[in-house]
């Protein structure tokens, strides 16, 4: 059976640390100008896109071309899934032609369908519940900025929506055990059967009722837009609802010395943060996005078996 990556949860704290090795490998490879890794041996890799899509798109499809593959990109929307087929069929008719398939749509539960029917992995690169890709690549950003000290002791922040990027943040806290602080408005909060799990395995999971608490000596304070792909139209509602959650420079003032500011961009500066906190020291914005690609690929290849 092949092994799909739906949810954070689907792999272990030992496989995460290998793949931060991994990725470190992976990206000292690449700034030395060796792209080219023979992995997947021509075969091809399905990206399936019913969602707007810039840092997704383009670090899968270098991924996949860099380790000897050729990405088929597709926008749901043209395809048959969209007349109806059913899903069992999609599934088992695209693992004749590919060595994997990579899905950013809004309905988790037919990403779940497909990775139930399918004979290759299937890889969760955003839905509206859960982001692990992204969570991923930040993971392994936060490593790159410890300087040795173990990431299990590090006080995680989050702020904002409590969408995909929050349930994601609590799955990682709950698989590698470290503190998280999230700050959330009321009535936007995570999904309560994620939330419960997450606290059942890792106690240092804490709700704060204001920015500030949850900010306070964090090491690693994250956030995303208010509006997410599909709440576009509560926008002004949004704004409202999420006046005093900012991440501004008093903010990111009162976490640790070295705090780092994480954000899974496209960034709506002036409003879930200020332009002076995306292009202050702190803010690791673009080496995080950088990473999705070597975080990914390593992702792959562990996945997908070499020929």
């Amino acid at each position: 059976m092949p092994k799909h990556y739906i949810t954070f949860r689907d792999l272990s704290k030992d496989e995460y640390y290998h793949l931060f090795e991994r990725t470190r490998e992976l990206k000292r490879e690449r700034r030395a100008h060796s792209y080219f890794r023979p992995h997947l041996g021509g075969r091809a890799v399905a990206l399936l896109f019913s969602k707007n899509s810039t840092r997704t798109r383009m670090s899968f499809e270098c991924a996949v071309n860099e380790l000897g593959g050729h990405a088929i990109v597709l926008n749901l929307g043209d395809s048959q899934w969209a007349r109806g087929e059913p899903l069992s069929h999609t599934a088992r008719v695209m693992s004749r032609y590919v060595a994997g398939v990579v899905i950013r749509h809004d309905k988790e539960a037919e990403l779940t369908e497909v990775a139930k029917w399918s004979s290759v992995p299937v890889v969760n690169s955003l839905t509206d519940e859960r982001h692990p890709c992204q969570v991923l690549g930040d993971l392994f950003t936060v490593t790159e900025n410890l300087g040795g000290q173990p990431l299990e002791k590090q006080l995680f922040c989050w702020i904002g929506d409590g969408v995909n990027m929050a349930n994601t943040w609590l799955e990682a806290a709950a698989v590698l055990g470290f503190p998280l602080n999230l700050a959330i408005p009321e009535g936007y909060g995570p999904d309560p059967d994620v939330l419960r799990d997450a606290r059942g395995d890792n106690p240092q999971i804490k709700l704060c009722a204001t920015p500030q608490e949850a900010a306070k000596g964090a090491f690693v304070v994250t956030t995303d837009v208010f509006a997410s792909m599909g709440f576009e139209g509560e926008r002004e509602k949004r704004l409202k609802d999420f006046k005093g959650f900012q991440v501004d420079s008093a903010l990111m003032a009162l976490a640790a010395p070295k705090a780092i500011f994480l954000h899974c961009l496209p960034a709506h500066p002036g409003e879930e943060v200020t332009e002076e906190v995306i292009e202050s020291p702190a803010s690791v914005v673009f080496d995080e996005a950088e990473n999705r690609l070597h975080a990914q690929k390593a992702l792959l290849e562990y996945l997908i078996p070499a020929l």
